[in-house]
């Protein structure tokens, strides 16, 4: 694109709006959305309570994860001829666990403006009330629907020093954290549902005892699941202690040798390999 073209381009804005509470929205973003051309949602008839709330009357046009990469190419041409975009997703920032990132990749191959109108994030808000540590976390987003994928991924996770961030639902909510509790241990976790919203509710505590609290219940609304870091490995781990918490492990909560393996590993930072050796030639 050349300089008399790039003077010409709109600008995309991306702007983060409520995950649930009208009011966390920002003054600047109540302008941007009043200001721009036109608003790309990830679902229209959601955005439009919102632009209801605020008497905001740019246009709507959808985009989402099922016409996000045809619909994009459209976008990018009326950019390209002056017109400002802002997009938003249904709740918190764009492109987090939501459509939008083949919209801003686009934009920026094309020398497009592209601006944060920074706002809410369901991941920072739940870290932000947990209690567990803050100064390094890992974001996760949603955790896969079937159960030997979840399980896949929360054994990659488990040695990731930093709290981890998770989105999960509602009707698995239960089925991820007794994964969590084979596969990582009797760690702390944050049950964080509703943020912002009137049931706004915190369960807190030792995943152990969090499932037996929400066992028997029926679990409502988004859920966002913040899981306490992998702990420092202990100063000395014999072999002898590591082979009865692998037997402790087989006899008591009927998991696989690898998932044994993996949970030792995720609770003592002894390496998985060593574990593995050690129970297979022992």
């Amino acid at each position: 694109m050349n300089t008399e073209q790039m003077s010409q381009a709109g600008t995309l804005y991306i702007v983060a709006t409520p995950i649930g509470n009208l009011e966390d929205i920002t003054l600047r973003a109540i302008r941007i959305l009043k200001d721009v051309g036109l608003i790309a949602a990830e679902d229209t008839r959601h955005t439009r309570q919102l632009l209801n709330a605020y008497e905001i009357l740019t246009p709507l046009i959808s985009l989402h994860e099922h016409n996000e990469e045809k619909r994009s190419q459209s976008l990018i041409l009326k950019m390209m001829e002056g017109l400002s975009i802002a997009h938003v997703s249904d709740a918190g920032t764009p492109g987090l666990s939501d459509p939008g990132f083949r919209l801003i990749r686009a934009a920026i191959a094309h020398d497009i403006p592209v601006v944060p109108i920074p706002g809410v994030s369901a991941a920072i808000t739940a870290l932000s009330a947990s209690g567990l540590p803050m100064n390094r976390f890992l974001f996760q987003g949603f955790l896969s629907g079937k159960a030997a994928r979840r399980r896949q991924q929360l054994t990659e996770l488990a040695g990731e020093k930093g709290t981890l961030v998770l989105y999960e639902s509602p009707n698995r909510l239960l089925s991820a954290l007794r994964d969590v509790y084979d596969l990582m241990g009797n760690r702390d976790v944050v049950i964080c549902r509703e943020l912002t919203k009137v049931y706004e509710s915190f369960i807190r505590g030792p995943v152990q005892a969090v499932i037996r609290t929400l066992e028997g219940q029926r679990i409502k609304g988004e859920v966002t699941l913040v899981i306490s870091g992998c702990p420092q490995a202990k100063p000395e781990c014999s072999d002898a202690e590591l082979l009865q918490r692998f037997n402790e492990l087989q006899q008591h909560h009927l998991l696989s040798h690898r998932d044994c393996a993996d949970r030792i590993a995720a609770e003592t930072g002894v390496p998985r390999s060593r574990i593995y050796k050690l129970t297979v030639t022992g």
